[in-house]
């Protein structure tokens, strides 16, 4: 077998990619536990639909998605209303609009147009973002391209204090009472959202 160097650092860089999307999925996770401790919001990760097809002795099994995948995050604020989220992460300098599927994009549509606070967590580098579905859904619109950096997104940049505080924007949101920059926004009384959500 023939070494190839650049399909190592591929199979390299994927791992690594792999692990910082369960890294950030994690840290989404512990922020869920907060909300819901500060009676917030009730958002649980979903789960994978599948069946599993065969078991071996040793534990490993083969298995098979099963239905049409559904949102990374889905919940209920306090107040009521439903949210719904992906979470995608990269450790470059940009997003692609296309890094949701056009059944992940079908999903956040239909929720958002039900009333739903539908949107993108986005992990980029060291930054996270609640990007709202109707912006991200006319990224070219927005932005003139169909990818995003951190700099386009910064107006909806979010918390991190170990956690991606998803429902705690870094700045004040347009038709919203509550302070910019906040100092402990992660710890408010119960039922404040996120500034504008």
């Amino acid at each position: 077998m023939i070494y190839n160097q650049q399909r190592a650092r591929q199979q390299y860089q994927n791992k690594v990619n792999n692990a910082q999307g369960h890294f950030f999925e994690e840290y989404i996770k512990a922020a869920c536990v907060l909300y819901a401790e500060r009676e917030r919001a009730d958002v649980d990760k979903t789960p994978e639909p599948f069946r599993v097809l065969e078991k071996s002795r040793d534990g490993i099994f083969k298995g098979r998605f099963t239905a049409r995948a559904q949102p990374d995050f889905q919940g209920t604020l306090d107040g009521g209303r439903s949210i719904v989220f992906e979470a995608k992460y990269t450790t470059t300098d940009k997003m692609k609009r296309n890094v949701l599927t056009d059944k992940q994009q079908d999903a956040l549509e239909r929720h958002a147009r039900r009333g739903a606070v539908a949107a993108v967590c986005a992990g980029i580098n060291d930054k996270f973002f609640f990007v709202p579905w109707a912006v991200w859904r006319d990224m070219k619109r927005h932005f003139g391209r169909l990818y995003v950096t951190a700099a386009d997104l910064e107006q909806w940049r979010i918390r991190f204090n170990g956690s991606v505080l998803f429902l705690d924007y870094v700045h004040e949101r347009s038709g919203s009472n509550e302070q910019a920059e906040t100092e402990n926004a992660e710890t408010d009384s119960p039922g404040h959202t996120a500034n504008g959500v």
